[in-house]
């Protein structure tokens, strides 16, 4: 059986071989794509992506300790926490929450990187490919080095202004989306809308050719758009527009306004640029997808016309005239600031009182005057043109996104200290369970209209450490009644260690589960972590009530048959044993528990299943 998906997969990659040939032979353009990549690219290779990829992978395999366990990589140390957390503002935007999550920003770099690079050039301005005006022209220095370190400083700049404990290389991909766009809107639009789903898919296919899915359950999560840091998405591609625009300035060139403005309202669209939330009480989110639309949509606009807008001032004459035209000199100001033609013609006419000469110059002067003005004048149309205008904003909507992040990064864990004695210590780490505490991470404030006002809670297996400050709510307590069982790692630079979570519980009958949650590290005994209030039965067996309750780790049954309080308590029997309680018999069988007395059997609780 291991031949056959050897065999699968080698028949995909040679079909897919097959048509790319096939296409390349009957395709006669009148230049092939060998020859237009070496026209911007040493040997025509993108080297800086290829380096770009390879630093990311790196950081996978050996940062985050992904070599040791590639499906579940060391995430917590390098987020970005906070601007007191080097560590995490270094590696955020080059670590990865998982392999999923690794090959889609992966996949995004191989059909975006080489466009943006392709825009970028190793051959900048056209200058001779074998000989350098400077060590920043060269080619190789700019495919090896300068590329690549640009890429890298994007990451940091999108880890520094990021909102929140982001991670991951999609800030920067849409960086390259948005210089990639503004240069070559249709092959963009056409690589991340297809070819990128390509990859993926290739890539899936070549993994595991035949799959087999079982119809199953899914633990409760958040909508797909909670999931998605849409600030650090925004905060590259607006980025990435700015800097595209700088280069199209620089060459003087202009792509259709049609395509461009399609492009990037297509692109805003498929990757939620739209799916603006904020989180609710209660494990609620509001999501504003109307006001996200209209957004997008707008923003579309204001990049084409940032681009390619109109040339003729917005500001109508008659206002332009109002302006004085000193007020727009720069570094000189008052009838002092005289131009280099005026002081030789005043010495000209000071030394020699000839009329005819003195009127010449007088003409000379008016001359260079008015120059003058229109020179001001002309400065004030091409502040106030169309084009000018809609890169103000640009840059004003790039400010916004990195204004809005600066505040929350300042914030610290003021403290991490555990609430009980049964929190596992690793390091500077602290991993406990709790229920109904104040999230740490998302500050109270809500959104009026829709939330109050008061702080979010969250319950579950929560990592904290000052030192970092670090605060995760890493298994909420819905996802553990759900698998039974789960595991947090912590750690640092080449470095993890795994805390184990369990949850046993009894239903009883018609009521809510009681439940303990166990931890422990390897190596070290478990510890009672969290113990859950007791639960009535629905049922009344011999008119005696079934209470089902947790004590130092140790399940009970307790009977009550004045309904002031419980008669006595015993532990739950074994598996197919029974004890006597309160006048009533308990028998436990396989995962109930059955209540007998006076002939009748009635099953009490359950033994609470999971489906991780």
């Amino acid at each position: 059986m291991r031949l056959l998906p050897v065999l699968l997969a080698v028949a995909v990659a040679a079909t897919v071989a097959g048509s790319i040939a096939i296409v390349g032979r009957i395709h006669d353009p009148e230049r092939n794509w060998r020859d237009r990549a070496a026209d911007r690219f040493v040997y025509g290779v993108p080297w800086g992506s290829i380096v770009v990829i390879v630093f990311v992978l790196c950081v996978y395999l050996f940062v985050q300790s992904g070599l040791e366990d590639f499906d579940d990589p060391v995430t917590i140390p390098f987020r970005m926490w906070s601007y007191f957390y080097p560590l995490g503002m270094v590696t955020a935007p080059f670590s990865h929450a998982g392999p999923g999550h690794l090959l889609g920003n992966m996949a995004g770099t191989v059909v975006v990187a080489p466009i943006a690079e392709y825009a970028w050039g190793h051959y900048p301005d056209g200058r001779d490919r074998y000989q350098a005006a400077s060590w920043r022209a060269d080619p190789r220095v700019r495919a090896f080095a300068l590329f690549p370190l640009a890429v890298i400083g994007v990451g940091l700049l999108t880890s520094l202004f990021a909102l929140g404990p982001v991670i991951g290389f999609s800030g920067v991909v849409f960086a390259l989306a948005g210089f990639a766009i503004v240069h070559y809107p249709i092959v963009t639009i056409v690589a991340t809308l297809g070819v990128q789903g390509v990859v993926q898919r290739l890539y899936y296919a070549l993994k595991e050719p035949i799959r087999i899915y079982t119809v199953e359950p899914s633990p409760p999560t958040a909508p797909w758009w909670a999931g998605i840091a849409i600030q650090a998405h925004a905060l590259g591609l607006f980025l990435g527009f700015v800097l595209g625009i700088v280069l199209l300035k620089r060459w003087d060139t202009r792509p259709d306004p049609f395509r461009l403005w399609l492009a990037v309202l297509l692109f805003g669209f498929s990757k939620g640029l739209w799916a603006i939330y904020w989180y609710g009480a209660n494990n609620s989110f509001v999501l504003f997808q109307g006001p996200g639309v209209a957004i997008v949509s707008i923003l579309a606009l204001v990049v084409t016309l940032a681009i390619i807008g109109p040339e003729q001032s917005l500001v109508p004459s008659r206002l332009e005239r109002l302006f004085p035209g000193r007020s727009l000199s720069i570094g000189r100001a008052g009838d002092d600031a005289r131009p280099s033609v005026r002081r030789p013609l005043e010495l000209v006419g000071a030394g020699d009182g000839d009329g005819a000469i003195g009127a010449r110059n007088d003409r000379i002067k008016a001359i260079v005057e008015g120059a003058r003005q229109r020179g001001r004048e002309s400065s004030l149309r091409s502040i106030l043109r169309g084009q000018g205008v809609a890169f103000l904003a640009v840059v004003s909507v790039l400010a916004i996104l990195v204004g809005m992040a600066i505040p929350p990064n300042f914030l610290v864990v003021e403290d991490a200290t555990a609430s009980s004695d049964a929190a596992v210590q690793i390091e500077d780490y602290t991993v406990e369970y709790v229920e109904g505490v104040p999230n740490g991470l998302v500050s109270g404030i809500g959104i009026e209209a829709f939330e109050s006002d008061e702080a979010f809670e969250s319950s579950g297996v929560i990592v904290a450490s000052e030192q970092r400050a670090v605060w995760l709510e890493a298994v909420s307590t819905q996802r553990l009644a759900f698998t039974g069982e789960e595991t947090v790692y912590v750690g640092g630079a080449g470095w993890r260690e795994a805390v184990h979570v369990e949850r046993t519980g009894w239903e009883p009958v018609g009521n809510e589960t009681v439940y303990q949650v166990w931890l422990w590290e390897d190596g070290a005994d478990r510890r009672l972590a969290y113990e859950s209030n007791d639960s009535r039965a629905e049922v009344r067996v011999a008119g005696r009530n079934v209470t089902v309750g947790s004590e130092d780790g140790e399940f009970v049954l307790a009977v009550d048959s004045s309904g002031i309080g419980p008669d006595s308590t015993a532990p739950f029997p074994d598996e197919n044993e029974s004890t006597s309680v309160g006048g009533l018999v308990f028998e436990r069988q396989n995962e109930t528990v059955y209540a007998t007395a006076d002939g009748t059997r009635v099953a009490v609780a359950s033994e609470e299943t999971y489906d991780g």
